[in-house]
């Protein structure tokens, strides 16, 4: 049988459990009884020759036998039970009973596996409901054995089933399961240019994921680099260096899923230092693996996924600042992709100790959310302003089986080759993919090895302005896939344009009627005591308001275009009917009798300053230059005011810029951002048609419908 037909075998269990489980807890039995069916056949072997040494061991009086059993079973696990899944079947009257025996015969280490999948509970209902026997039937009938479905098909498997599970539960698309095809590329750009490091006798590798799922991305590195890239028995791609040691470190948030990984881990390595080092817990919130570092590390986090869970203890992490993983910022609380390449950063191995290279899938929401000043784009400016980005690749839409969003892989390192330093590459491989002959899914589309390869040349050449000939809608078109740009071509310095206030002033009827609706001119009336002290103060707030409107209409209707000159005929007015007048109603009264007016003189604060209209604010975007970038005395950078004078001024004269805005790193007016608008900068303009070949199309619609008007009345066509 090959993968589908197991994933198929065993997706047939539903079929026994649908009347007892709901569709998303069918994974409640199958996911935990394929690992127990797949341990089961991987001890087999040496399942005699562990019980015999035990007994000899208990004979002697000893207490501690897991050494022993481990090197009696070639695992670094084991089950003393006397039972397996052939002889659990023959007593069926006990079936429950025996297979928790069963269960519990297994060494500390895989019992902690299998705890994750809570299955006590599941025997219990399936026995409840008299499907114990026929479940557990079934699978023993699969065999799952290494040496008939090896770890890279078991792995699949699982990822296959998981997608599944997925599927029925309406999952968050894109957060367990990787397709093999983004996976294999990943790898590469990760390793790309580092194949003489990896050659050399004796290295020891570490590879990290913090979000792990069920280990695929972590087994297909090793591979990679010990194995090499087969397709149905074809070498695609020869081993890196097959006597490398390469240490696979992770961390797993959802249960299943991580005793998954585990397990088969556990199976692929004799030894358990892969399996022992997949952590389980939040990665954000407990990073079970702090205080290391790794040679690569490579993720593909949930997208758009809230980290509410986390908030307290990513907040606090931040404000211990360099001392924390997150101190160059945080995103909104809605998608905490970014805080795992901040994480990914952090665990990055120091430049003097051989650096790190990282890559990470996201969807495009990093790549510009958030304003200048924003924890996205702090992040982003943490990135490119150490010069940590070497390439970003956009994939092709419709790779992932549970969304067709486009997404992103980030490469990402501390040790970027000469060559690379202060740029980031772009490559547009939206168009590097073959249609797969069965969707699965939202997946329709898949990466072949030679593209992939294509990808990675693409990356290793670091050309600017690279293209390819690709085929869009039946035409084919020679196309740029590849730009480099320096880092600073994705900053700007955000400034904010102030326009002056221009006012002019009336007591005309229809201006004193707004008055009403002014709040500070209604709270005259109202008041806060209680009892006869409310009612006397609300009297004379009514008697004021009634003094203020008759003022009003007392003062000429002239057209005032000068505020001050409104002032002051206000104020004589105010001192001829000897009126108290408190500032807010004041401000009031100003506010209703004003309107906007280009051709009144500016208003002016104390000193002589223009005050600011805010309906006419505004704010620029100025580009980053690439060299040095002196400011003034004001602190506005040269580049500021060449870009003010130059695209500001000559339109609005009397603008200026707000200089009190300034950036919290460097100071100066303005502050920085970073974005990549990726699209924009692969951008291919399409004329439209020609007008004379839509107005054809039009009438031969008309055409057709004047024909099947006829066809319909019996009527002629002319």
């Amino acid at each position: 049988m090959n993968h589908s037909e197991i994933v198929s075998f065993l997706w047939g269990v539903a079929d026994l459990i649908r009347d007892t489980f709901k569709r998303g807890k069918y994974q409640d039995v199958i996911l935990p009884l394929t690992v127990l069916r797949r341990l089961d056949c991987v001890l087999a072997e040496t399942k005699t020759k562990v019980l015999e040494r035990q007994g000899q061991l208990k004979g002697k009086g000893l207490e501690d036998l897991d050494a022993q059993l481990r090197r009696a079973s070639g695992f670094a696990f084991y089950n003393t039970s006397r039972y397996d899944f052939a002889k659990l079947l023959a007593d069926a009257p006990h079936l429950a009973a025996n297979l928790r025996n069963y269960i519990a015969g297994f060494s500390p280490n895989m019992r902690e596996v299998l705890e994750k999948f809570d299955f006590d509970n599941t025997i219990s209902k399936l026995d409840e409901a008299g499907l114990l026997f026929q479940v557990l039937e079934r699978f023993k009938n699969v065999d799952l054995h290494p040496d008939r479905i090896d770890n890279p098909t078991m792995g699949t498997i699982f990822e296959e089933l998981i997608r599944k599970f997925n599927e029925a539960l309406n999952e968050n698309p894109g957060e367990h399961f990787t397709p093999r095809d983004v996976v294999h590329l990943m790898v590469d750009l990760m390793l790309a240019g580092d194949a003489d490091r990896i050659r050399r006798q004796g290295i020891v590798c570490t590879v990290y994921d913090p979000c792990c799922g069920s280990g695929g991305m972590l087994m297909i590195t090793k591979e990679h680099v010990t194995v090499g890239l087969r397709r149905n028995g074809e070498l695609l791609q020869p081993a890196i260096n097959p006597d490398a040691e390469i240490h696979l470190f992770g961390q797993e948030v959802n249960p299943e899923t991580w005793a998954v990984s585990k397990s088969d881990l556990f199976m692929k390595d004799p030894t358990g230092r892969d399996a022992d080092n997949i952590a389980y817990g939040s990665v954000l919130s407990n990073d079970r693996h702090a205080g290391r570092s790794f040679d690569y590390l490579i993720a593909n986090p949930p997208y758009g996924k809230d980290w509410k869970r986390d908030e307290d203890a990513v907040r606090a992490e931040h404000e211990r600042g360099a001392s924390g993983r997150f101190a160059p910022g945080l995103p909104r609380i809605s998608d905490g992709q970014l805080l795992f390449l901040l994480h990914m950063l952090a665990h990055a191995k120091a430049p003097k100790e051989g650096g790190s290279r990282i890559a990470i899938i996201m969807n495009g929401s990093p790549l510009f959310t958030g304003d200048a000043g924003s924890g996205e784009s702090e992040i982003r400016r943490f990135i490119l302003e150490h010069d940590l980005l070497e390439a970003l690749i956009a994939l092709p839409e419709q790779l992932f089986y549970n969304t067709g969003i486009a997404t992103y892989v980030w490469v990402v390192t501390n040790r970027k080759a000469a060559a690379r330093r202060g740029k980031v590459q772009l490559i547009d491989a939206t168009s590097f993919w073959v249609p797969m002959r069965k969707s699965l899914g939202d997946k329709r589309r898949e990466i072949p090895p030679e593209k992939a390869q294509d990808i990675v040349t693409l990356l290793g050449a670091f050309r600017d302005g690279e293209t390819r000939r690709i085929t869009k809608d039946g035409k084919e078109e020679e196309v740029v896939v590849s730009r480099v740009f320096p880092t600073t071509h994705f900053g700007f310095r955000k400034i904010t344009v102030e326009r002056p206030l221009r006012l002019n002033f009336q007591a005309s009827a229809e201006r004193i009627a707004r008055l009403e609706e002014e709040r500070s001119f209604q709270s005259l009336a109202q008041s806060r005591k209680k009892g006869a002290a409310g009612a006397k103060e609300e009297a004379e707030g009514r008697e004021l308001q009634a003094a203020i409107r008759a003022l009003l209409h007392g003062l000429p209707g002239t057209l005032f275009t000068d505020r001050n000159e409104f002032e002051e005929a206000l104020d004589a007015a105010v001192r001829k009917a000897r009126l108290k007048l408190p500032a807010p109603a004041r401000k009031a009264i100003l506010s209703a009798l004003a309107e906007r007016d280009e051709t009144a003189a500016i208003c002016r604060d104390r000193d002589g300053n223009p005050e600011p209209d805010p309906e006419l604010r505004d704010t620029e975007s100025v580009p980053l230059p690439a060299g040095d970038d002196p400011a003034d005395a004001e602190g506005v950078p040269a580049s500021v005011r060449a870009f003010f004078d130059r695209e500001v001024t000559p339109h609005v004269p009397d603008a200026w810029i707000d200089t009190t805005k300034c950036d919290s790193k460097d100071g100066r007016v303005g502050l920085i951002g970073y974005e990549i608008n990726f699209n924009r900068y692969f951008y291919r303009y399409t004329p439209p048609r020609p007008l004379e070949e839509i107005e054809a199309d039009i009438r031969a619609i008309e055409k057709d419908i004047v024909r099947m008007l006829a066809e319909v009345t019996g009527g002629r066509a002319d």
